[in-house]
């Protein structure tokens, strides 16, 4: 079992103060092997936060981070999967799943995990796997209707099983989806 956070568009302290304390409770060290991040981290502070959770620590460059030392884009291997991983705002229009899948070929991986749009999104589409973490601090310049979030990935081989972490008021939503890589 691998475990890994896909977490991203955090953009403290620039538009919000901290994460979620209910998002702070759950993310502890020991727990989690590896993390991907869709950029947007905005602080060293929240870069050491989250490399102090696990040292697997994977982030491309997101539009509001001025680290230039991350990536544009990255891949990584875990299980029998590769992983691409991506801001989003590359993508035009924002989350656009042809453009998504444009992408997805170029990095030619089983999964791409992008943000930008600071919605939660999770699909299959040719049969490949799309991830959008959305914003751990639900900030959105464009609309009000986003709830914090974050995913967890088990993977297991060929197998991804998704938790998806929501807050919707006070209350915080777990779901499961799940995915199979297919035989090429």
């Amino acid at each position: 079992m691998v475990l890994v956070l896909v977490i991203g568009d955090i953009h403290v302290p620039h538009r919000a103060h901290d994460l979620p304390p209910q998002f702070k409770k759950l993310l502890v060290p020991g727990k989690i092997g590896h993390i991907l991040s869709t950029g947007n981290l905005c602080s060293r502070e929240i870069y050491d936060s989250l490399k102090g959770l696990a040292s697997d620590l994977h982030v491309v460059r997101g539009d509001f981070d001025e680290n230039p030392n991350f990536p544009e884009t990255k891949v990584v291997t875990l299980g029998n999967l590769k992983i691409g991983l991506i801001h989003g705002h590359q993508v035009v229009p924002w989350g656009d799943r042809e453009s998504l899948k444009i992408i997805q070929r170029q990095l030619d991986v089983d999964v791409l995990v992008s943000g930008n749009t600071h919605k939660f999104e999770a699909f299959e589409f040719e049969n490949r796997l799309f991830v959008n973490p959305g914003s751990a601090t639900a900030y959105s310049g464009i609309t009000f209707d986003v709830n914090p979030s974050f995913v967890l990935m088990d993977i297991q081989g060929d197998t991804v099983i998704i938790y998806i972490y929501q807050l919707k008021g006070t209350d915080l939503k777990v779901e499961k989806m799940s995915y199979q890589k297919k035989s090429q």
